[in-house]
């Protein structure tokens, strides 16, 4: 039974970005939280019709250093844009390395050079295939009075968390990204060991 997540909105400001203005809030149990879980709400947001929603996991490999190993800087990248050409909502969630954070998300590339897949390499350091939760996500978007959306993600787990949750998903939007040669065997992974909607077959290396 999935246990409701609360959070406490402890700080908000205007954030503008390379793609418009944005309301960064952050979410946590108390103040003195120093990863708190964030949402940036685009400015011209309103509760009042469906959003336009991505639930983003942490990756600072990807998502800052733009690491080639994965696809996340670019679906943020793209859910930003998203974001701002339907007023709709990022929510960052810090759950790094699918939820086993960074140091033994380090451990996990090794583990990937020495041939082992992405889900493998989680597994073989005790933890999860993916150890990553929504009860957050949940949390922030009731907080939003948001009770309808519009998905941004290629994850069905995510997808039925959610529903859980009491989140209606009217409609999910994909996030395909081309893949590379540094990444493709990742993508595989996720597409066929942990059920991504990715549609590999269809994509070409560039």
């Amino acid at each position: 039974m999935m246990k409701e997540k609360v959070l406490k909105k402890q700080a908000s400001a205007l954030i503008p970005t390379a793609w418009g203005n944005f309301n960064l809030i952050a979410y946590a149990e108390n103040e003195e939280e120093k990863t708190p879980s964030l949402a940036l709400v685009h400015e011209l947001f309103t509760p009042d019709r469906p959003a336009f929603v991505r639930i983003h996991s942490e990756c600072l490999t990807g998502d800052i250093f733009h690491s080639r190993r994965c696809d996340c800087g670019e679906q943020l990248e793209a859910a930003m844009h998203i974001a701002s050409r339907e007023a709709g909502i990022v929510i960052y969630l810090r759950q790094e390395g699918r939820g086993i954070g960074l140091i033994n998300k380090l451990k996990a590339y090794n583990l990937q050079d020495a041939g082992y897949n992405t889900a493998d390499a989680n597994i073989h350091l005790g933890f999860e295939a993916d150890a990553r939760h929504y009860e957050a996500a949940i949390a922030i978007l009731k907080d939003l009075k948001i009770s309808q959306i519009y998905l941004m993600t290629n994850n069905p787990a995510k997808i039925n968390e959610l529903e859980a949750g009491g989140i209606e998903i009217i409609e999910r939007i994909p996030l395909i990204t081309a893949p590379k040669l540094e990444n493709e065997s990742y993508l595989h992974a996720k597409q066929d060991l942990m059920g991504h909607l990715l549609n590999m077959e269809k994509e070409e290396l560039i």
